[in-house]
């Protein structure tokens, strides 16, 4: 019986940590970083807004062409009517009082007007909610790039503190054996104590940055779950870093052009002077000739449109032509148009200036990145240095030829090399990718 019990105990506890063992490792999802973009394209709510304004746009295309279709509406009345007072003396003195036949009225009917011109105000409205939609659509583009740019900058960042870690580990694991071989000398009386304590301090504080590293990859971790839409609990596994090939650096000209073709900032902005250039268009419209056709046709009881009235239901029906011109709009318009004018202009220099913004940008993010793969193989150098420096100083150090302060700074600087290598890697493609936002192929 108590067998029994403890193999069911067994089993049971048993069956939990593989359970558990399991569940950690659903949470775990390896992703790429284009797998981040399409979570992150599919899941982020700022691009659900844009969407969301991307068909509230194509809703106004359709509504501006709607408006060539003709208006037509349809009316009824129903009223009680008095007796018909005649003055045939004169308005101060008592009519005389006509009884009508009837005293209910009502009518109905439809009537429809079809636009043939009017300065050519509808197509231009359409034109301009066609460039509204355009505008739409590269707004989207623009905001895509940059969540794509900030998840790319959460990815990196996880990518770096897990490089960060594993090197910490490293160094940690290497500074414990050091330490032990240390405490064997202190034992024997060839080092002092303080080298014990010094060593000591040193892994005391690589331990209080492993810390940190834990923190910072679950933070960047939160980060990516809640822009990709995964559940809080969700581990992302990044890519190796230092099999990723670095990108391949074309001339400066060639990522300008690229900017000025696909840039979704430069079509904002071309798109918003064209805009401004068919607003112009459409005031100048209010001032135009109006022509159009119209139809309306009522039933009416009783016939009380002409003395004498008959009692009985009639209908009378127009069609034709109708034309106006708002002579108003000579001086109530000019204003208008000008302000127009005025707002192209300052639209085509803030074109101008959102093009050098833009230039810049490039620029910018073209040396960075140049500097960065220079920095790389800085960095690669450094740690060939810094490694044949440690080998040397650990060999006089417990050769008695060299301090304790000597083997720590070696061993610090080795480490340092291996972050700034790391680090260098991991900048180098953040600035790629912000160098490919730049010139709108992110």
């Amino acid at each position: 019986m108590c067998y029994s019990n403890k193999y069911f105990v067994l089993t049971c506890f048993s069956l939990f940590l593989l359970n558990n063992a399991n569940a950690q490792h659903l949470d775990d999802i390896h992703l790429s970083l284009p797998e981040i973009w399409s979570r992150v394209a599919a899941n982020s709510k700022t691009l659900k807004m844009q969407d969301f304004k991307v068909l509230r746009s194509l809703e106004g295309v359709k509504d501006a062409k709607a408006e060539r279709l003709p208006e037509i509406s349809a009316e009824g009345e129903y009223s009680k009517i008095t007796n018909l007072p005649i003055y045939t003396n004169g308005l101060f003195h008592t009519p005389d009082q006509y009884e009508l036949p009837t005293h209910t009225v009502y009518s109905f009917g439809a009537e429809a007007y079809l636009n043939l011109y009017n300065g050519g105000k509808v197509n231009t409205n359409i034109a301009k909610e066609k460039k509204e939609n355009e505008i739409a659509v590269a707004q989207k583009n623009l905001t895509t790039e940059e969540i794509k740019l900030r998840a790319t900058a959460y990815y990196l960042d996880l990518q770096r503190s897990r490089i960060f870690k594993t090197l910490l580990l490293k160094d940690i694991s290497t500074q414990e054996k050091q330490l032990a071989e240390i405490r064997e000398l202190l034992k024997n009386g060839v080092v002092l104590k303080s080298d014990l304590l010094r060593g000591t301090l040193k892994l005391s504080r690589q331990k209080m940055s492993l810390i940190q590293l834990d923190n910072d990859i679950l933070i960047a971790n939160q980060k990516l779950n809640i822009l990709t839409g995964l559940p809080e609990q969700s581990v992302i596994e990044t890519e190796d870093s230092d099999s990723a090939e670095m990108p391949v650096l074309k001339s400066y000209a060639d990522y300008l052009n690229d900017a000025i073709e696909n840039s979704p900032a430069y079509r904002i902005s071309e798109k918003e002077t064209q805009l401004s250039k068919l607003n112009i268009k459409s005031v100048k419209a209010n001032g135009a000739i109006k022509l159009g056709l119209y139809s309306n046709y009522n039933y009416s009881y009783p016939q009380i449109l002409i003395f004498p009235y008959s009692i009985g239901l009639y209908g009378l029906g127009f069609n034709g032509i109708k034309a106006s011109v708002p002579i108003s709009a000579l001086y109530h318009n000019r204003h208008k148009v000008k302000a127009a004018e005025i707002q192209y202009q300052q639209q085509e220099v803030e074109h101008a200036d959102t093009e050098d913004k833009i230039r810049q940008e490039v620029n910018e993010a073209f040396l960075r990145f140049k500097e960065a793969l220079t920095r790389i193989d800085v960095a690669k150098e450094n740690i060939s240095q810094a490694t044949e420096n440690l080998r040397i100083v650990n060999n006089t150090y417990f050769n008695q030829l060299s301090l304790i302060t000597d083997l720590l700074d070696a061993d610090t600087q080795l480490l340092q090399t291996r972050f700034d290598y790391a680090a260098a890697r991991i900048a180098a493609q953040l600035q790629y990718y912000q160098l490919q936002k730049a010139i709108g192929n992110l």
